[in-house]
């Protein structure tokens, strides 16, 4: 009997895809995500599913939480960095579902986070999606 063992990616390596895909946008975009913060855990919790509207902690990729950079000012002091957020289980699922690398799904999902960092909004992303 063989012993297949499947790699399932952890925290830290799901952390290292997101600074790949973060490094691999334009200039532009990166010289303004300098503050923020990104992080990787199994699941959303209640109140940042709570904040979404959602109660299903497997319908939750990822989660921008901050001040939308255009939003941001000198004045706003003693604020918590802005955080991107990847769930890992979910992503993983979603993975499977769909038949993507993990790469490309956490490659989408930190692009998705990067425009709310921008102020875009889901129906300004999908728009921008639709027309590529």
């Amino acid at each position: 009997m063989s012993n297949h063992l499947i790699h399932t990616p952890d925290a830290a390596a799901l952390e290292h895809l997101a600074h790949r895909a973060v490094s691999e946008l334009p200039q532009i975009f990166r010289d303004h995500l300098g503050d923020v913060v990104f992080r990787v855990q199994d699941f959303a919790d209640s109140e940042m599913l709570h904040a979404v509207g959602l109660s299903d902690p497997w319908a939750l990729l990822g989660l921008y939480h901050g001040r939308p950079f255009g939003q941001q000012s000198i004045w706003s002091t003693g604020e918590m960095p802005s955080i991107i957020s990847l769930f890992r289980r979910p992503l993983l699922a979603e993975c499977h579902r769909r038949g993507v690398s993990i790469n490309d799904m956490v490659t989408h999902v930190i692009v998705h986070e990067v425009g709310h960092h921008f102020g875009l909004s889901d129906a300004d992303m999908h728009r921008i999606e639709d027309e590529s």
